[in-house]
């Protein structure tokens, strides 16, 4: 298991919010998940995201994912935002930088668009 394996299992899920079915958001709650979304609402932000999620291993060098069409600095730019809002973790390997999502986000945001009867 890599260092950034072990990390993630180490680093505790973001809070999860209910389903928006089963009762209103906190404040804490929307701003929260707002900012998870506003983070994956930029077309470039949510295509690095994919291809970390469906890389193999769920782990990503940057030197794989860094082809979507924009410089090299402007995917460091976004790469810090999806970290910033706890969605990516990311571990410094030599030269690269290699991403992991986050334990459990994918559950988290699934679960909060889905209804829970």
């Amino acid at each position: 298991m890599s260092k950034l394996a072990q990390l993630a299992a180490d680093v505790p899920a973001p809070p999860c919010c209910p389903s928006l079915t089963d009762r209103e958001l906190t404040e804490e709650e929307a701003e929260l998940t707002a900012a998870m979304f506003k983070a994956l609402g930029d077309p470039v932000r949510l295509r690095l995201f994919s291809k970390v999620a469906s890389h193999p291993d769920r782990e990503a060098c940057v030197c794989d994912i860094a082809d979507v069409g924009v410089s090299q600095p402007t995917v460091s730019h976004h790469l810090k935002k999806l970290r910033e809002a706890g969605l990516l973790l990311s571990e410094r390997r030599g030269t690269w930088v290699y991403y992991r999502v986050a334990p459990a986000v994918l559950a988290a945001l699934s679960g909060f668009l889905s209804t829970r009867d």
